[in-house]
């Protein structure tokens, strides 16, 4: 439960402010300038901060659609990632957020009609092309949903533009708004997995494998396009038996034809970053791994990033075409 609620005083009386002040009457809400006043102040703590986060309401400015990373989403596609939010309501040992913020609040970017017409503008620029946009490339698409209706607003844009591809990134189960409409064609609600026993260890604060499961084959059901990510993936003793009974799990009872792609790619962390993450869980097996260091990245190194490559592309195989299947490397 969020106990305060930073607003820039701007925003105070946006529809999306306001309805979220009914739904948490009982948040103190504080009124700020602009969020960065309190977001990029230095020297917070932020495994601390994790515990009972703060979100800060706040309206965005420029940079609303970017190019994806090089190596994020399929080859064929110009592709292009929002962020309506910044920080994620899990806290996964793996994330690359817990090295890029100083702060672990929530940013939540309320004015959702300037990224829209960011997005048209693409799809203009663009025309004749295909496009895909990226939500949750810096949080969870769904997880806080039901708070920001984000996904819903995202969704009435999109249903305007059927040739462009809107791909929801989540481990969330939160897909209530997606169930209570019609399903679109050029949606893709794409879930984040590991093995059951390492999402166990490493995706604290996210639902089990076996809910996000559940999810999927619910949306497949109601005829959403189901993206599966695999990334990253995690090296263990058993990594094959595990990921092989996971893709099991995953396609039994699934209509193959329900799945827009699958993805998967490598733990790698900058050196800034790995570093940061690593003293934010000392002691957590993840980081006592012996890793490997090449051009400033950190990575299980050649060997075993080639094993898993060709271990995964070969079981995936045995579930759906080779033109669905695609690495990620960012």
């Amino acid at each position: 439960m969020i106990e305060t609620i930073f607003f820039e005083q701007q925003i105070a009386e946006h529809p999306t402010t306001q309805r979220i002040r009914s739904a948490l009457p009982r948040a103190s809400w504080v009124p700020i300038d602009r969020y960065q006043e309190l977001f990029n102040k230095r020297h917070q703590n932020f495994k601390l901060q994790k515990k009972n986060p703060a979100l800060i309401l706040a309206k965005k400015h420029d940079n609303f659609v970017l190019p994806v990373p090089s190596g994020f989403g399929m080859d064929s596609h110009k592709s292009f990632y929002f962020s309506h939010m910044y920080n994620c309501l899990y806290d996964c040992k793996y994330c690359f957020l817990q090295g890029m913020y100083s702060s672990a609040n929530f940013v939540l970017f309320v004015n959702y009609e300037d990224f829209f017409t960011s997005i048209s503008e693409k799809i203009d620029k663009y025309n004749g092309k295909t496009l895909t946009f990226f939500s949750g490339y810096d949080c969870d698409s769904l997880a806080f949903d039901k708070l920001s209706g984000f996904a819903d607003e995202a969704l009435n844009f999109f249903s305007d533009f059927p040739n462009t591809e809107l791909e929801l990134r989540t481990k969330s189960i939160a897909i209530g708004s997606l169930l209570q409409r019609r399903a679109l064609s050029n949606c893709i609600v794409a879930f984040s997995l590991s093995p059951a026993e390492i999402a166990k260890s490493l995706d604290s604060k996210a639902p089990s494998i076996s809910r996000r499961i559940s999810a999927i084959k619910q949306l497949a059901g109601a005829g959403w396009k189901i993206g599966l990510r695999f990334d990253p993936l995690i090296y263990t003793s058993d990594w094959q038996k595990l990921y092989s009974s996971l893709f099991s799990e995953i396609m039994e009872g699934l209509d193959p034809s329900m799945v827009h792609s699958i993805s998967y790619g490598p733990l790698r962390f900058p050196k800034k970053m790995y570093k940061k993450a690593a003293n934010l869980y000392p002691d957590h097996k993840l980081f006592a791994f012996p890793m490997e260091e090449a051009n400033g990245v950190i990575s299980y190194g050649t060997t075993i990033e080639t094993q898993m490559h060709d271990f995964l592309k070969s079981e995936l195989n045995n579930y759906t075409s080779e033109n669905k299947i695609f690495q990620c490397i960012t």
